[in-house]
Order: C-alpha cells, then structure tokens, then sequence
C-alpha cells in the first residue's frame, strides 16, 4: 500500500510498515514544516492514503476533492510502548485494503470507517 505518514508519525510506525511491505513517504524526512493542506495535497498527488495522528485532517478532508484511492488514516488514543504501537498499526493497516475514500479512525480495540463524499 502507498502511504503518506503525517512529521507526527513515529520512526517505529513508519520502520514497522516499511518493514511490512508498505511503500511509505514520511513527511518529517522528506517535507518537513509543510501545512496541513499541503500535506494532504502531497496524499492527492501522490495517490497515497494519509496516515496520521492530527484530527484536524477528517475536517480539512472533508473540504476538497480527492481521488478515490486517496483516503485518511486517524490515529487515536495511541497507548503502549512504540514497538506496541508499531506493530498495532501495522497489524490494523495489514487487515484492509479498502483505505482509499475513507476517513478512517484506529482506535484501541475499535475501527470506524466513513465513506466520504469528497472521491472523484
């Protein structure tokens, strides 16, 4: 899967999905300090789906038109030590492959999914 880790992302994240197969481009190595909405221009760009853990992307997302494979990844509650919150994500991440046009939130023991409107 093509994803777009958020500067918030830890490095375990990021190293555990790419460890997992995951073709990933961080944000803190390769754009640092960009806005929001340009990082969420970057996910449209790219065809990435946009994995963070700032809450203000379900709302900026809801604003503009994306294309379908495109899709926002929120983190939440995020507890245990980083290589449990590693290996969480990827184990979430791994169980799906229908990220694009979503608004997803990971939460502990919960996932909710929202199909959105914005998809082109």
């Amino acid at each position: 899967m093509r994803l777009l880790a958020d500067e918030n992302v830890p490095r375990s994240v990021v190293n555990a999905l790419r460890d997992s197969g995951h073709d990933v481009v961080w944000i803190r190595t390769d754009s640092p300090g960009i806005g929001d909405a340009a990082v969420l221009q970057r996910a449209a760009d790219d065809g990435r789906i946009l994995l963070t853990f700032d809450k203000d992307f379900g709302e900026l997302a809801g604003q503009v038109i994306l294309p379908n494979e495109v899709g926002v990844i929120l983190v939440r509650n995020p507890a245990g030590l980083p290589r449990d919150l590693a290996s969480g994500i990827v184990r979430s991440v791994n169980a799906r492959d229908d990220w694009g046009g979503h608004i997803s939130v990971i939460e502990p023991g919960r996932l909710r999914m929202r199909r959105t409107g914005w998809n082109r």
